[in-house]
C-alpha cells in the first residue's frame, strides 16, 4: 500500500478529448517526489523544444506531492508547470489555498493537459470521475462568476476552482491563475498557456482522505506548532499583518523598491504600512487548509475606489508593486489593483512593473500622451495606473505592448526604453532588493525560470544582525558563519547553493515557505520527520537536499534545449548602480566581482562554462536519461 499519494496521474487531451489515467510505480514517487519534479519530468520527457508556448503543443502540469493535503501546518500548496509565454523558459507558480489537498482527495496527484480544445471548457473531477464541460458561456466573465458558476451547475459550493479571467484570455505574457479567488499561481504567465487552450478552469472535488503511515507523529507536529506559533515572533507578525507586515522593515532599512528600482526608500511608504491596513481596511483573516495562521488578510474599502473583500487583500509584493514602486501611496488604490489582478488573473508583481517601467519611460520623455491615449502616466498617479491595468487587460493601446512584459514592450518602445526595463529573461523582478541581499541577486539572476523571490532564504537571515536561533537553524547544512547581507564571497556562495537546493525541495514537496523557513516554526528535523511518517520511507535530510538538487538541473537542462544559457543570466545594469536615497543610500552590486561569484556558483555545481549542467552531474542525480534528450536537441553536454 502507497502511503502520502494516490499512485495515480490523470492525463487530458483536450483536442482530442481523450481521458487517461497513468500510474507510475512508487520508486517514481521517491524519486521526483512531487510539485516542480513531476511537472519538469514531463515536460522533458515529452515537450518538443522550440515550440511556442501559446501553441496547443504546450503542456500543462497540474502537479501536488507525495506530502500535499497532510492535515498539517504548510501542506496546502501546489504547482502549475508549463513552457512559459512570458521568459520562453521552463515555467511554473505555486499556490496554496485548498486546491492541492482536493485534487489529491479527488484521487489525482496530478493532471497533464494537452491539446486545445475547439472551444471554450472546463475540467471537472469529481472523485476519479472526469469529464470536460462546455464552457462557452463562462468566457469572458470573472474568476468570481467564474467559480459562483461552476459551483451551482454541479450543485456543490464547496468545489475548488482553479480559473482564469480576462487577462489570461487575451494572452497576456505574464497572466496568472487563481483559486479560491485570492491565491494565485502568479509567475511566468501559466494562466495565458490556459488561456491558448481554450481551457477556462478546473474544478475539483474529492472525499477521500490521505493515507498516512503514522498519524501519531503528524499529531505531535500538529501540537508542536500551536505550541510555538504564540512563541515565534515572525509568526505572530503574519497572524496579525499577513506579508504586508513587510512593508515597514523594508522601507525603514532603505530596501524597499520605489520609483521603478531607483530608489529603496518612499517617504510617503507610511500610507502602505500594514499598521494602516489593519486599522483602515481588513475585515477578517483567511488561510489555507490544515494551518491556523490565516496569513491572509481581507480588506473592504469605501472610498474613491471601493473594492469587492472576496478578491482579498493585497501582499507584500502587491503593496510594493502598485504602491511604492509607482511612487503611489494610495491605499485604496492598492488594494483596488489587487482585486483587479485577481479578477482578470494577471501577476500583480509584472503588471505593477510594466506600469512602473512605462512610468519611468513618460518621465523621461520616451513615452508621451499620444503614446498613453492622453494618460499623465507619472509616477503618483493612481488613476492613470487603475487605467492602465484595464488597458493591459484588455490590450488596448499602450496596454497592448505592456501585456508582453517588460522585456518585449523595450524593444518594441525602442528610444532607450531597455535601460528602465527591470527584469531577468523577461520576468520582472519581485519587490526585493538586490543591492540589499546579494543572494537573492544571485537568485535572480541564475535562476532557471527568470527573477523570483522565493528561490532562496534572504541575506538578512543570516547577518550578524539576524537572530542566532536562525543560524543555529542552517547548521545541520554545515553552513556555520554569519555573513553580511551584501558580501559576494566564497562562503556566500556556498551558503547559496545549499539554501537554493533547500528551498528548491520546498517547491518539490509543495510545503509552504512560512511554515518551513528558518524564521518560522517547522526546523528541518520536522521536515524530515514529518515526510517519513506520511510515506513509511525513512526519508534523510540528505535525500530530500538531492530532490532540491535535482529539480534545479533539471531546469536548467530543460532551458538548454531552447538555447538559454550564461548569456541569459544577468541583472539588470541599474542594480550595479547606487541607490538614490534611504538607508542604503549608495549601495550597489559590484560589477566584477559578482561575476567572479558567478562562475565560482556554476563550478560548485558542476556545470559547465554555459552554465550547463554537465554529464557527471546529471548521472550523479540519476538523471541520466536527460542526457539523451537534450543531445537529441542538439545540446552538447561536457563530460
Amino acid at each position: 500500500m502507497s502511503y502520502g499519494y494516490t499512485g495515480k496521474i490523470l492525463r487530458v487531451n483536450l483536442t482530442s478529448k481523450k481521458i487517461e489515467i497513468e500510474t507510475p510505480d512508487d520508486n517514481f514517487y521517491r524519486s521526483y517526489m512531487g510539485g516542480s519534479n513531476i511537472g519538469l519530468y514531463y515536460l522533458l520527457n515529452e515537450l518538443k523544444p522550440n515550440i511556442d508556448p501559446l501553441s496547443p503543443d504546450n503542456i500543462i502540469v497540474i502537479s501536488s506531492s507525495i506530502v500535499t493535503g497532510t492535515p498539517s501546518p504548510g501542506f496546502s500548496r501546489f504547482n502549475v508547470a508549463a513552457k512559459s509565454p512570458l521568459t520562453g523558459c521552463f515555467g511554473e507558480g505555486q499556490a496554496g489555498g485548498f486546491f492541492g489537498p482536493e485534487l489529491k482527495f479527488s484521487g489525482y496527484d496530478a493532471v497533464v493537459i494537452k491539446g486545445k480544445a475547439k472551444s471554450p471548457c472546463y475540467i471537472y473531477i469529481k472523485d476519479e470521475k472526469v469529464k470536460i464541460k462546455d464552457a462557452k458561456g463562462l468566457w469572458g466573465k470573472d474568476t468570481k462568476e467564474t467559480q459562483n458558476i461552476i459551483r451551482k451547475e454541479n450543485n456543490d459550493s464547496k468545489i475548488r476552482v482553479l480559473v482564469i479571467g480576462k487577462g489570461a484570455e487575451n494572452l497576456v505574457r505574464y497572466a496568472c491563475i487563481t483559486t479560491d479567488l485570492n491565491h494565485a499561481v502568479g509567475r511566468n504567465g501559466i494562466g495565458a498557456v490556459m488561456g491558448s487552450k481554450n481551457l477556462k478552469a478546473v474544478a475539483v472535488r474529492g472525499s477521500t482522505k490521505v493515507n498516512i503511515k503514522d498519524m501519531g507523529i503528524i499529531r505531535e507536529a500538529n501540537k508542536y506548532f500551536r505550541e510555538h506559533q504564540e512563541k515565534n515572533e515572525p509568526t505572530v507578525n503574519l497572524k496579525v499583518y499577513g506579508t504586508a507586515g513587510f512593508t515597514k522593515g523594508n522601507n525603514m532599512d532603505g530596501q524597499l523598491p520605489s520609483f521603478n528600482f531607483q530608489t529603496g526608500y518612499f517617504k510617503d511608504a507610511e500610507n502602505l504600512y500594514a499598521e494602516k491596513f489593519a486599522s483602515d481596511a481588513f475585515i477578517r483573516k483567511e488561510g489555507c487548509y490544515g494551518c491556523p495562521v490565516k496569513c491572509k488578510k481581507i480588506a473592504k474599502t469605501d472610498g474613491k475606489f471601493t473594492n469587492d473583500p472576496d478578491f482579498g487583500s493585497p501582499e507584500y509584493e502587491t503593496i510594493t508593486s502598485f504602491g511604492s514602486n509607482c511612487g503611489i501611496s494610495d491605499m485604496e488604490a492598492v488594494i483596488y489593483a489587487n482585486e483587479l489582478c485577481n479578477k482578470y488573473t494577471i501577476d500583480s508583481i509584472s503588471t505593477g512593473s510594466a506600469i512602473s517601467f512605462a512610468m519611468e519611460c513618460f518621465e523621461n520623455e520616451v513615452l508621451t500622451k499620444k503614446d498613453t491615449d492622453g494618460l499623465n502616466l507619472r509616477f503618483g498617479n493612481a488613476e492613470a495606473m487603475i487605467e492602465m491595468i484595464e488597458k493591459i487587460v484588455n490590450r488596448e493601446g499602450l496596454g497592448d505592448i505592456l501585456a508582453n512584459g517588460v522585456k518585449i514592450a523595450a524593444e518594441k518602445i525602442g528610444k532607450g526604453a531597455e535601460r528602465y526595463a527591470m527584469h531577468v529573461k523577461g520576468q520582472s523582478l519581485p519587490y526585493h532588493e538586490p543591492r540589499a541581499k546579494a543572494m537573492l541577486g544571485f537568485a535572480y539572476a541564475f535562476s532557471p525560470i527568470g527573477a523570483d523571490h522565493t528561490l532562496v532564504d534572504h541575506d538578512p537571515l543570516f547577518d550578524f544582525n539576524a537572530p542566532q536561533v536562525f543560524l543555529d537553524e542552517i547548521k545541520t547544512f554545515g553552513l556555520l558563519d554569519k555573513l553580511e547581507s551584501t558580501s559576494m564571497g566564497e562562503k556566500k556562495v556556498r551558503m547559496f547553493c545549499y539554501l537554493q537546493n533547500r528551498c528548491s525541495f520546498l517547491d518539490c514537496l509543495c510545503l509552504c515557505y512560512y511554515a518551513f523557513s528558518p524564521a518560522y516554526i517547522f526546523k528541518m528535523k520536522n521536515v524530515v520527520d514529518i515526510i517519513s511518517a506520511v510515506t513509511g520511507w525513512g526519508i534523510s535530510l540528505w535525500e530530500i537536499m538531492k530532490i532540491g538538487e535535482k529539480r534545479i538541473n533539471m531546469a536548467k537542462c530543460f532551458n538548454a534545449r531552447e538555447g538559454i544559457d550564461i548569456k541569459d543570466d544577468v541583472l539588470p545594469d541599474r542594480i550595479y548602480e547606487p541607490l538614490e536615497s534611504g538607508a542604503r543610500k549608495g549601495d550597489k552590486l559590484d560589477r566584477v566581482e559578482f561575476k567572479y561569484s558567478q562562475m565560482l556558483y556554476y563550478r560548485m555545481r558542476n556545470w559547465d562554462s554555459r552554465a550547463i549542467p554537465t554529464k557527471a552531474k546529471l548521472h550523479e542525480l540519476d538523471l541520466g536519461w536527460v542526457i539523451g534528450n537534450l543531445e537529441a536537441c542538439g545540446v552538447e553536454l561536457s563530460l
